[in-house]
């Protein structure tokens, strides 16, 4: 019996977040959560922290990761719950993809160097985790007072239109869901509708996914359009894939808040349902 919301989609500063994973559980706690899913990106670092911060709480942690993946020229994040974190395959593609990160991010901060007074020193300044992106990049911008906020950042200079951006290397989102079905977990869409109906992975792709081992699509989020979401559910509905909300919840660094969307208890059943990975920590 749940108690309180579900949110399957939560960031510590081991990747872009600004809490540490025990101070993301404590957060969850106060937020009155039943449930939080730890998905940083590329990253289960996190894991073994938030589940000896919860210890005693009652709260019942999902083991989780945000995968960087790409569908033809987009990129595409996949939410996958539940794997075994020791899988050789999703090792080597998230050390590969960190990697990347990282030295794409020294090159962005070239770039942006040029014409702005920021150095590579103080975007390792705004990161403390395994994980550093645009989100450091962002910060560190906001801490020379080049832009007022990281929203900011990311609505004009660091925009992939903005002239600063450079793609970072990652598997295709069917080889995201393949690797994270074969390691025992169930992978979900990550906010899929941000740019409305045409942007969502649709027809016989979606499909191929399915048969890959899509478990869902996650529906409820502040970034998906209305209308890219009532496409959600009719593909939902089609695929039977189960529909998920989440906050996104990355601290300090968005304004998304704990729970502001969440997951409906049977859905969650039916995502552990999918897996074999791990089980779930009620601390």
């Amino acid at each position: 019996m749940t108690r309180g919301p579900i949110d399957l989609h939560t960031h510590s500063s081991v990747s872009d977040g600004t809490e540490t994973p025990t101070q993301l559980i404590r957060a969850a706690v106060e937020a009155g959560l039943d449930t939080i899913a730890i998905t940083d990106h590329d990253s289960t670092a996190g894991w073994d922290e938030a589940v000896a911060a919860a210890a005693g709480t009652g709260l019942q942690v999902i083991r989780g990761m945000e995968l960087s993946t790409r569908h033809e020229w987009r990129s595409v994040h996949l939410l996958g719950y539940l794997f075994d974190p020791h899988d050789p395959v999703i090792l080597r593609e998230t050390a590969r993809t960190r990697d990347d990160r990282l030295t794409r991010a020294e090159r962005m901060v070239a770039r942006l160097a040029e014409d702005f007074d920021i150095t590579w020193d103080d975007v390792l300044a705004q990161s403390g985790g395994t994980t550093i992106g645009r989100p450091h990049i962002a910060d560190a911008l906001v801490a020379r007072g080049v832009v007022p906020t990281r929203s900011a950042a990311f609505e004009s200079i660091l925009h992939f239109q903005g002239g600063y951006y450079l793609p970072h290397e990652a598997p295709t989102v069917l080889d995201g869901v393949r690797m994270i079905a074969e390691a025992g977990g169930a992978p979900v869409l990550a906010h899929p509708a941000t740019r409305g109906r045409a942007a969502v992975v649709d027809g016989d792709d979606l499909g191929r996914l399915v048969d890959a081992g899509l478990v869902g699509l996650e529906v409820g989020h502040r970034e998906n359009t209305p209308d890219g979401k009532a496409r959600l559910l009719e593909l939902a509905a089609q695929y039977d894939l189960v529909v998920t909300g989440s906050s996104d919840y990355h601290g300090e660094g968005k304004p998304n808040r704990l729970a502001e969307n969440t997951t409906a208890p049977e859905a969650l059943e039916r995502l552990i349902a999918a897996t074999r990975g791990i089980a779930p920590v009620r601390a």
